[in-house]
């Protein structure tokens, strides 16, 4: 249990004013982290900072839009000017703008793609840069999504910031492994103010706030949906030493389910002398490699 604690080491959660950010900053604050806490929302961000002292744990607020080079640089600035260094970076800030194809706007592409995909690599090249000059390794864990692994409808923005968030920790896991930092994607399936809008989440997600009914192991098993509370556990993993061994991975948690995501590869292969026409694809694609087409979507619940 010893590598799990995090006495000494100090953390910068984005978004984490409530929600699942929230569970975070107060899972690393729990196991003995000092933890900066982010959100657009000062008076949230407050109330998380007294939320975790008065538990017992240290943290200070820093309330800034993330996604400028300015903020995530003010982020590193407030860690270290109140802890005095940097071991974590956790990235959880985000925004939707729901909308299908058609119907999206620039701007609701834009906002989706600075928060979640720019705010996320601002905020960890500012982390990196000063983990490099402590020269003491760290973790960098970010928040990818189910629609980044596989779509979603009504999400082009919010999938494509999420699927280059997962192609990111792949690249970043190569490029700071000789300074002994690590790069993970945590993969949440948990009850939040989005998942409260889902018709057949949300009378569970009800009865879970009002009456603090459990949620049935159909959710929690079936479906691996869980609270925010269910998904800390693996962010305070992964900024331990436990962790040290794990980089360049997509891991999924949610409700009693932890699970790896497979990264894309070839699934199919087929050759031909002399290269292919559209006519020789034609011919095969039915009988090799498009016999088996992989599927696209977030299934839906089986409840």
């Amino acid at each position: 249990m010893d590598r799990i604690a995090l006495s000494g080491r100090v953390a910068v959660v984005t978004g984490s004013g409530r929600g699942l950010g929230l569970a975070y900053a107060r899972a690393l604050a729990a196991a003995g982290a000092s933890v900066v806490v982010n959100d657009v929302d000062p008076q949230a961000a407050a109330d998380a900072v007294k939320v975790i002292t008065d538990a017992g744990g240290r943290a200070v607020a820093l309330s800034v839009p993330v996604g400028t080079a300015e903020a995530a640089e003010a982020l590193v600035a407030c860690a270290v000017e109140n802890f005095g260094r940097l071991d974590a970076m956790v990235t959880n800030a985000g925004v939707l703008r729901d909308k299908v194809l058609w119907k999206m706007t620039d701007e609701d592409f834009d906002t989706v793609v600075q928060v979640h995909l720019r705010g996320t690599f601002t905020c960890v090249r500012a982390a990196v840069e000063r983990m490099r000059e402590q020269g003491e390794g760290g973790r960098i864990i970010v928040a990818g999504s189910p629609a980044g692994q596989r779509g979603n409808f009504g999400q082009t923005n919010y999938a494509a910031a999420k699927a280059g968030i997962a192609a990111m920790v792949r690249t970043w896991a190569m490029e700071l492994a000789r300074a002994g930092i690590t790069a993970n994607a945590v993969i949440p399936v948990a009850a939040t103010a989005m998942t409260k809008t889902i018709p057949v989440f949300a009378p569970h997600i009800e009865a879970l706030e009002q009456h603090g009914t459990p949620f049935p192991d159909t959710l929690r098993k079936g479906e691996g949906f869980g609270t925010p509370e269910d998904v800390a556990g693996l962010v305070a993993f992964l900024a331990s030493e436990a962790s040290a061994g794990i980089t360049g991975q997509c891991i999924g948690v949610g409700g009693d389910k932890l699970a790896l995501w497979s990264h894309p590869e070839e699934v199919a292969v087929a050759y031909t002398d002399g290269g292919w026409s559209a006519e020789a694809i034609a011919a095969t694609w039915p009988v090799s490699v498009g016999r088996n087409p992989q599927t696209y979507g977030i299934p839906a619940p089986q409840l």
